[in-house]
């Protein structure tokens, strides 16, 4: 595709997804570096034309086809909201469009529902709950946002990656869940208490994935809840670090920690796991490439399924991460796990 003349609007969700993955692998090269604000412009525009077209299909009665515009709305507008990040105002303006369309999506059939989770100190985490199609006893994800952003923009951001996927989704606001009176994995096995009785759920098969800092969230869940079923987080990183970090504050020096007492921190954190593990490494996250291949390199002894997973980063300008191909990845290891006959 030619990207100095401009991307094309293609009315398909799986082209627009291809299209926004191959201009994130291309975007480094010297003929596209017209600026991130141009091009946030560029994909917001085409968000914009179809966020148009669901909307004229749906005053002719065509949902199917609104869906389909209004899911290739939302990946371009997330697309704009990444090159945006430098100038807060378009990129809050794309995140409104993200939220508009989102809500668009889940007016249709009511596929989505605003579900007030109820928590053991009677306060009340409101998420979306969005069902999986054609299914009477699917399994299940609590989706925990990054710190930046709301439950409605990470919803935005999924509902594309969800499409035939056969799994249910929990979307819930990191600040939701850090804020709360409980603590967080308190919070989140409310949310996972919720889950177990639905009838459309698989009380067996339910999962968590947790986005940017959320990914310590994500691991506090799964080791501190059996019920658990697999886990998208940080390997338990975050919480070794700051360790780390105590020990060396309070001994007054860097030389506290030697290799080795760290490898055995690493393998007891391991051994806490009892269900499969994808550790997402990142260079914007919160785990380091260096430190998760180590994490990898105990397990590789220690019976437990962890797997580790990067995301490809474009560092033309400033590092943008190719989140269509990362989302498609952590999604399709989520159904490989809990839907064990899935083609993923």
């Amino acid at each position: 595709m030619d990207w100095v003349t401009g991307p094309r609007v293609i009315d398909d969700l799986a082209s627009t997804r291809r299209a926004a993955a191959t201009f994130l692998e291309d975007f480094g090269a010297p003929d596209s570096a017209s600026g991130h604000s141009d091009w946030a412009a560029k994909w917001t525009k085409i968000g914009d034309a179809h966020d148009l077209l669901g909307d004229a299909n749906i005053n002719k009665g065509q949902t199917d086809d609104a869906e389909r515009a209004w899911l290739c709305a939302l990946t371009s507008f997330e697309l704009a909201k990444r090159l945006a990040r430098e100038d807060a105002a378009e990129c809050e303006k794309a995140t409104a469009k993200i939220e508009a369309t989102a809500r668009k999506v889940g007016a249709l059939g009511q596929k989505i529902e605003r579900v007030p989770v109820k928590c053991y100190d009677q306060s009340e985490i409101l998420t979306y709950y969005l069902s999986a199609a054609g299914r009477s006893k699917a399994p299940a994800v609590i989706c925990i946002s990054t710190e930046e952003e709301t439950a409605t923009t990470l919803l935005g951001r999924l509902l594309p990656v969800l499409v035939d996927r056969g799994i249910s989704v929990l979307v819930v606001a990191h600040e939701d869940i850090s804020d709360s009176s409980d603590h967080s994995d308190m919070a989140l096995s409310c949310c996972l208490d919720y889950l177990s009785v639905r009838s459309d759920v698989d009380a067996r098969r339910i999962g968590v994935y947790g986005d940017g800092l959320s990914a310590a969230l994500a691991t506090q869940l799964a080791l501190s809840d059996r019920r658990v079923a697999a886990a998208v987080c940080d390997g338990g990183l975050w919480n070794l670090a700051r360790m780390l970090a105590s020990t060396q504050w309070l001994a007054g020096t860097a030389d506290v920690s030697h290799e080795d007492v760290v490898s055995a921190c690493r393998s007891r954190m391991i051994q806490r796991f009892k269900c499969p593990v994808l550790v997402v490494a990142s260079s914007r996250g919160i785990v380091s490439l260096p430190e998760a291949s180590k994490l990898l390199s105990h397990a590789s002894p220690a019976p437990i399924d962890l797997q580790l997973a990067m995301p490809q980063t474009i560092t033309h300008l400033e590092e943008i991460e190719d989140f269509v191909t990362f989302d498609e990845r952590i999604f399709g290891w989520l159904e490989h796990k809990l839907l064990p006959n899935s083609a993923s």
